[in-house]
């Protein structure tokens, strides 16, 4: 057992968010009671008085001679290092200053160092800044066929009774929200249906409400809009049809595995043939862009099968690929079962999504977008790529945190971005699609009273 002495530091829980990457938290403790004989006490001196990030080297350091290991992340447990990246690009002026930084006081790695630098420079070329008063747009659909084995997301599976009445809620709150972006101003620059998986609509329910939005919403500045088609079961021609008819540009058909054996483990109810058919179908009914999701580390799956899945989706003419690292958060089922999981699967997981990296390049895919949760299988990261510069562009917005984002239904979190200050302010949505149902009326006043009141981009006065 480890047992850091922190000092009486207060936030010790930001501590732990990097010691659980070198080590599974029932080996450790951070306070030095309750020693017994062969426990290894490390004492953190910069706990008395010194700043979190001294904290996090000192504890780096010392594990990183304890165990022999040197996560590639180094001090960084946030879920945006590239925003990180491009703030001290802003404050230095130069990329070499920014990669002497991360790689000496944030012990990234030289290879992490050049990957920021690089997705940055390239969001920057493609994708410009925010226009000022834009705002990305999202709107939840918290219904899947079933529930996947690592999922942590707002996921229900219902009767369709009960979907036709979050619907009536969210049209709700789409026209009144539509209307309070027309008359402050706000122009939509991306829109994104997201979830749980849309496409457990009807074509009929994903058509009125597409067109409700339509009528809600000035569209007229509108560059992308994607919607999550994640589930193959989900998806016929005549759903994809509606939403192409819509000037629906981008979706995303999200295989995560294109093994039946892993597909039966993870608990998802579609076959890989039924994969290659939803391609077939989005293909014939010619969107811009599709984006495929697939997963490093499920369970039983070896690096050839990942390579697999991603050389068989590159085939079926995805031209977004999102590689996931597998993440076990405490909502998930995977970490009932094997709460450690994760750690099991560090070095596999960390092969494959180098791997992955190789073989995409090769086919002239380029990273665009990255982003870290916690308990990351060897404390990875999800990235993004795209080929013939179609990047994803709400993806980029989100994750550069510099655009308000207005987002509608259970689990859905607003953001009001104040640019002089560079911060945001979250106004969030209720999760539970029940309590959303009852509470909309709630929603709406929150979003009025923390967005709309207060207008996009506006600064505080006294």
């Amino acid at each position: 057992m480890y047992r850091f002495d922190l000092n009486g530091f207060p936030k010790k829980n930001l501590v732990q968010e990097l010691i659980n990457e070198f080590l599974p938290p029932s080996s450790y403790s951070v306070t030095p009671d309750g020693a017994e004989e062969g426990d290894r006490l490390i004492p953190v001196a910069s706990a008395d008085g010194g700043s979190l990030d001294e904290i996090k080297r000192e504890v780096f350091d010392a594990l990183k001679r304890e165990t022999g290991d040197a996560p590639a992340w180094g001090i960084l447990t946030g879920v945006r290092p590239v925003k990180l990246c491009g703030e001290l690009l802003a404050r230095t002026g130069s990329a070499e200053e920014v990669r002497r930084i991360l790689c000496g006081p944030y012990r990234l790695s030289e290879n992490k160092a050049d990957l920021l630098l690089r997705i940055y420079g390239y969001q920057q070329r493609v994708c410009g800044e925010a226009p000022a008063d834009s705002a990305a747009v999202y709107l939840g659909i918290p219904f899947c066929p079933t529930r996947c084995l690592y999922c942590s997301f707002a996921s229900n599976q219902v009767k369709h009774p009960v979907i036709e009445e979050y619907l009536t809620a969210l049209k709700h709150e789409v026209g009144a929200v539509g209307a309070a972006m027309r008359e402050s101003g706000w122009t939509t620059e991306s829109l994104y249906f997201g979830g749980g998986t849309p496409t457990t609509l009807t074509a009929s329910e994903l058509d009125d409400l597409i067109g409700t939005l339509e009528k809600a919403f000035d569209l007229s500045a509108l560059k992308e809009f994607t919607v999550e088609a994640g589930r193959p079961d989900t998806i016929d021609r005549e759903k994809l049809r509606v939403l192409k008819d819509h000037g629906v540009g981008r979706i995303s058909i999200n295989p995560q595995s294109m093994n039946q054996h892993t597909l039966d483990l993870i608990g998802r109810s579609h076959s890989p043939k039924d994969i290659e058919r939803a391609f077939e179908d989005a293909l014939a009914v010619g969107f811009d862009s599709i984006n495929a999701d697939i997963i490093a580390g499920l369970p039983e799956e070896e690096l050839s099968d990942l390579l697999a899945t991603l050389e068989k989706v590159i085939s079926l003419g995805a031209d977004n690929v999102t590689v996931h690292s597998l993440a076990v958060k405490r909502a998930s089922r995977l970490i009932e079962v094997d709460p450690d999981y994760h750690y099991k699967q560090g070095k596999l997981v960390q092969r494959m999504v180098a791997e992955a990296a190789d073989r995409l390049a090769a086919e002239g895919f380029v990273p665009y977008y990255l982003y870290r949760q916690k308990h990351m299988a060897g404390a990875c990261e999800n990235t993004g790529y795209c080929r013939d510069d179609r990047a994803g562009l709400y993806n980029v917005r989100i994750m550069d945190e510099h655009q308000s984002v207005v987002a509608m239904g259970a689990g859905g979190i607003s953001k009001i971005y104040f640019p002089a200050e560079n911060r945001l302010e979250r106004v969030p949505n209720v999760t539970d699609y029940r309590q959303y149902i009852d509470r909309i009326d709630e929603m709406l006043e929150r979003k009025y009273t923390g967005l709309f009141s207060r207008g996009i981009g506006k600064e505080e006065t006294c």
